[in-house]
């Protein structure tokens, strides 16, 4: 075995310094420094955040099986980026005493559910997808059921861990009949053998690959899970599900999609999958409107932003690749915001509903107004950065030309306005409503304050520095040979 392969690695060789260095500290170091562990784990972990931006050699590792290239290295950096103000946020709560017991069991997890988060961006054989997605998907169950004394979060731990074996086993099943008509489980063999097939077996074979891929990304009708989880599972674990492990979803399935299925793609499942992308970004809008639990809200929220995300996906080219990846960005920096917010309250009050916010402005100014920010971004209002990637995601898509993606635009505009509905509900409550009984004023963490600080910079900004979009899309560029499949 030729061990310089690891150096193609960096990111993965680092995250895993990370979390042994965690580990250590966490077994080793006594009771009376163990507080200091969600400090020293986001400090170590910014530093390594920083040091991951910089440029890696392409290349492939382990037969094929692992390829690192511009696209995959700025994916996961910006994964990083969002797990890091996930653990800045989570410091406080970690810090409590019924977590306290616990603080270096969550770090360690949520390290080792990211480093499989690199394993299905890179994994280029699907062999090691999946045991990149298993990496991912168990520790998660894991962290739902983290608060392990209130029954939500059992409900929520149960749910997902069902979920999870039932999208493992259709995704296992559609792999099977892939390798029973090619013989290879590497992306680009089988997308060669697949040239011209057109049997049964390959059509179902796609479609079971899709539901599983789909269940990880909360597309409808595989997103029963999802307001449940979010709902029961502590707020700072809801955060890192409805972000990071979304956005490592949809890079897979870009890749899945266009480089494995790309000619069976566009010629039998194109159709349906522009109508599943409608249908979720309408549920979710829809049935966001009715929720009053502000963790449900998000949850259905993170359903119809899935359905924009996979707009840019089936754009299937350079300019669909960046807005996908910009948008993932964005969505990061606004939904952590929304979350912070909700952390920081429920962790003072316990309150979690929008009646609870009625008035929230005169009493927390700083908190209503990073939700506002939040909220208007989820929305698409400009000029903040959610109006600027979903303007990128829509012309991603439209790039392609067609009258059924027209029409899918069309259909995606027209739930944006119904999206602003609901959003502002949220914003009405804070800035319009009064309750005699409001929140009353508090001073959140240090932690949270920069966290949500942090993601205020973003929204504000990240639309507004041409020089990101630009930088992506000369990455997406050079990553000519991912859409060679449908050229």
């Amino acid at each position: 075995m030729d061990y310089s392969q690891f150096l193609l690695m960096p990111q993965e060789m680092g995250l895993l310094l990370v979390f042994l260095l965690v580990f250590l500290y966490d077994t080793f170091l006594p009771q009376k420094m163990q507080k200091a562990l969600p400090v020293f784990t986001a400090t170590v972990f910014a530093i390594y955040t920083a040091l991951s931006f910089i440029p890696v050699a392409a290349g492939e590792a382990f037969g094929g099986m692992f390829v690192q290239d511009p696209s995959t290295w700025v994916m996961k950096g910006i994964l990083n980026i969002g797990t890091l103000l996930v653990l800045l946020q989570a410091i406080e709560w970690t810090n409590s005493d019924f977590v306290s017991v616990r603080r270096g069991e969550f770090y360690e997890l949520i390290l080792l559910t990211l480093f499989g988060m690199f394993l299905m961006i890179s994994g280029r054989h699907f062999l090691l997808f999946v045991i990149g997605l298993e990496t991912a998907s168990l520790p998660l169950a894991a962290l739902a059921a983290f608060e392990k004394n209130h029954y939500e979060s059992h409900e929520a731990a149960a749910k997902y861990v069902f979920t999870a074996v039932f999208s493992s086993a259709v995704l296992l099943l559609g792999i099977s009949f892939v390798y029973g008509l090619t013989g290879t489980l590497y992306f680009g063999d089988i997308a060669y053998y697949l040239v011209g097939e057109k049997s049964a077996l390959l059509i179902a074979a796609v479609a079971f690959v899709i539901a599983g891929v789909g269940f990880k990304l909360s597309l409808v009708p595989f997103h029963l899970w999802t307001a449940d989880v979010y709902r029961g599972a502590p707020t700072a674990v809801t955060s890192y599900l409805s972000v990071i492990s979304k956005g490592a979803a949809a890079f897979a399935f870009l890749v899945i999609l266009v480089q494995v299925f790309g000619a069976v793609y566009t010629s039998v499942w194109e159709w349906m999958l522009y109508v599943v992308i409608a249908i979720t970004i309408t549920v979710g809008n829809l049935f966001a409107i009715r929720q009053r639990n502000l963790k449900r809200f998000l949850a259905f929220s993170s359903i119809s932003q899935a359905g924009y995300i996979m707009l840019g996906i089936i754009g299937a080219n350079t300019m669909g690749m960046t807005a996908m990846m910009f948008y993932v960005l964005v969505y990061i920096f606004s939904n952590l915001a929304a979350f912070g917010v909700i952390a920081a309250i429920e962790r003072k009050t316990g309150k979690v509903t929008t009646d609870d916010y009625n008035g929230l402005f005169k009493t927390n100014p700083w908190l209503s107004f990073t939700m506002m920010l939040a909220m208007f971004s989820l929305g698409g209002i400009p000029p903040f950065a959610g109006f600027f990637s979903k303007f990128f995601i829509f012309v991603g898509a439209a790039h392609q030309g067609s009258v059924a993606i027209y029409v899918l635009v069309f259909i995606a505009l027209i739930n944006t306005i119904i999206s602003l509905y609901y959003y502002l509900l949220v914003v009405k409550a804070m800035f319009i409503r009064q309750d005699e009984c409001a929140i009353p004023a508090f001073k959140s963490a240090w932690s949270e304050r920069v966290g949500m600080a942090l993601c205020v910079l973003g929204i504000m900004f990240i639309g507004l520095l041409s020089c990101i979009y630009t930088g992506l899309s000369q990455i997406s560029e050079g990553v000519q040979t991912l859409f060679a499949t449908l050229s």
